[in-house]
């Protein structure tokens, strides 16, 4: 039986795509959402993309018939979307404002289920305190979870593979080995094994090709970008991709402290200042503030963003001073950016731009939109490389979590693919007490 889904304003703000997310059921849109929708399509924000999108949307719609009374959905397999006025306001003691936008909604949502019991109905919404409030109401409620993943569900890019004494004296003898368990698709392009002994000592770090059906032993303490050198098996696997010029999207998410920044930075460095195999290092990074903004800052955009793009700073002052005084490595950052070797770029003014020969970081990426983080992606022209990084766990963006935002969508989906690779790092190498109080607080 079809049930009858009434949508929040949030629910379209987020993903305008709700429209087409609920298979052949009914979508109910308050008009006073669409009254909400309105108050945004000025805004230059996310938020305001999605609003315009919305409603073009809902116009191309209208050309199908009249919206109270429902036209079908393009692309739903049958089901139906209908914008509802509510003839009724809430009761005094479910409400102190009656008036307000949230309360017209929620009366929207208990009259259409007063109309039509034969349906089931649900109040979808991502306001945490609106859904609180709707199944005090009577309303069965549920948050829009279309592109959620739990983060200990998310791909590592690290697989444990059991394996025999003998199997891994052939891998150290040849270098490869046959992949086990190939036959059963469970092994992702670019990603990597450790290989230990069932019951034994033995191990050994492989970077799995199963489109050949092999894995390739990883030798030696690996390569050195920069001055640094991975300190763990994570970080070793990291710099495989971020010094692979055929991965051109690497994806690295972990806890503070763990090296994601740092690696990045030291391999773009590497490729971009040692080996010229790009033209330039980009850096950019979100700008959200932890707790209270402090206001405008002055300065032209150099310096309006010397604040946010401080950890680079700090970033690019260790690898200079671990490499000073050897060669054509012992540069000033200065120097670097006057030769245009590295520019810090804020992400606002990226849409509609080509970049191509670049190496690209974006750090705190946690902090994108799923949109935004297409965005930027399709932004990447010929022979440039990207790296996004980010803890999904420390997000200041108000509307993403750490289940919905750009990271976590980007691994998700480009796990698989020939062009992208991913690692995430969970031993904490900035110092021991920044490791505990990231387990502990």
């Amino acid at each position: 039986m079809k049930k009858n889904f009434v949508l929040d304003t949030n629910v379209l703000l987020h993903d305008p795509g709700a429209l087409n997310a609920f298979d052949d059921n009914n979508v109910i849109i308050p008009i006073y959402v669409i009254e909400e929708i309105d108050t945004f399509k000025k805004d230059l924000s996310e938020l305001g993309r999605n609003a315009r999108q919305l409603s073009r949307m809902l116009d191309e719609l209208r050309g199908h018939g009249r919206l109270v009374d429902g036209v079908p959905v393009n692309g739903s397999g049958g089901g139906i979307l209908r914008v509802v006025f509510s003839k009724t306001e809430l009761p005094r003691e479910y409400a102190l404002d009656k008036h307000s936008a949230d309360n017209r909604i929620l009366a929207s949502a208990l009259e259409v289920q007063k109309n039509e019991p034969d349906k089931s109905l649900v109040f979808i919404s991502k306001d945490i305190n609106l859904r609180i409030r709707a199944a005090a109401m009577g309303l069965k409620v549920a948050d829009y979870t279309t592109e959620r993943t739990e983060l200990s569900e998310l791909y590592s890019g690290i697989f444990q593979i059991t394996a025999s004494t003998d199997e891994i004296q052939a891998l150290y003898s040849s270098g490869e080995a046959p992949l086990p368990g190939i036959e059963e698709n469970a092994y992702s392009s670019n990603s990597f094994g450790i290989v230990s002994e069932d019951g034994g000592q033995g191990s050994a770090l492989v970077r799995l090709h199963p489109e050949d059906g092999i894995m390739h032993l990883l030798k030696g303490k690996g390569p050195t970008a920069w001055g640094i050198r991975p300190r763990n098996k994570e970080q070793r696997f990291a710099f495989e991709l971020l010094l692979d010029d055929s991965v051109r999207l690497v994806t690295l998410v972990g806890q503070a402290g763990t090296g994601k920044t740092l690696l990045a930075l030291a391999a773009g460095m590497d490729r971009v200042v040692e080996d010229q195999a790009y033209q330039r290092l980009l850096v950019s990074r979100p700008v959200f503030p932890l707790g209270r903004d402090i206001g405008f800052l002055p300065g032209d955009v150099e310096e309006k963003l010397r604040p946010w793009m401080q950890p680079v700073y700090d970033n690019l002052e260790l690898l200079l001073g671990l490499t000073h005084g050897e060669g054509s490595k012992g540069r000033s950052a200065d120097e670097l950016f006057d030769l245009d070797l590295v520019n810090i770029e804020p992400l606002t003014y990226i849409r509609g731009r080509s970049i191509p020969r670049q190496f690209i970081l974006v750090d705190e990426a946690q902090n994108l939109t799923p949109h935004e983080v297409k965005t930027i992606i399709t932004r990447v022209g010929e022979d440039t490389k990207i790296v996004l990084t980010g803890d999904a766990y420390q997000i200041d963006n108000p509307y993403v979590d750490s289940t919905n935002n750009g990271l976590v969508h980007a691994v998700n989906r480009f796990r698989g693919e020939p062009l992208a690779g991913h690692v995430t790092l969970s031993k904490g190498e900035r110092s021991q007490l920044a490791e505990r109080a990231a387990t502990l607080l």
